[in-house]
């Protein structure tokens, strides 16, 4: 039982360590799901029709502050469509 435990806890931590830093690569609006991914992914006009006006507005830039969740960056490419989101440390 402890050798099962011990090879399970082994692959978990294996995994982990493969999928790289955990980062921001989605934003959940209510039920909807915002993700980024550069010439495919959403355009402005979704994010907006999901998730409403952003709190803060810089350009291509986006700024989501949630209520007890730490503030989301979207950056948008110059075509509109969503390339990044990330997770902002300061709010």
């Amino acid at each position: 039982m402890r050798k099962t435990m011990f090879w399970a806890a082994l692959a978990g931590l294996a995994s982990m360590a493969l999928s790289g830093p955990a980062s921001a690569t989605y934003l959940r609006c209510g039920g909807k799901l915002i993700e980024g991914g550069g010439r495919n992914g959403p355009g402005m006009y979704e994010v907006l029709k999901k998730c409403g006006k952003p709190t803060e507005r810089y350009g291509n830039t986006w700024v989501y502050v949630r209520s007890g969740k730490p503030p989301r960056v979207l950056r948008f490419n110059d075509a509109g469509q969503l390339e990044t989101i990330t997770t902002s440390s300061s709010r």
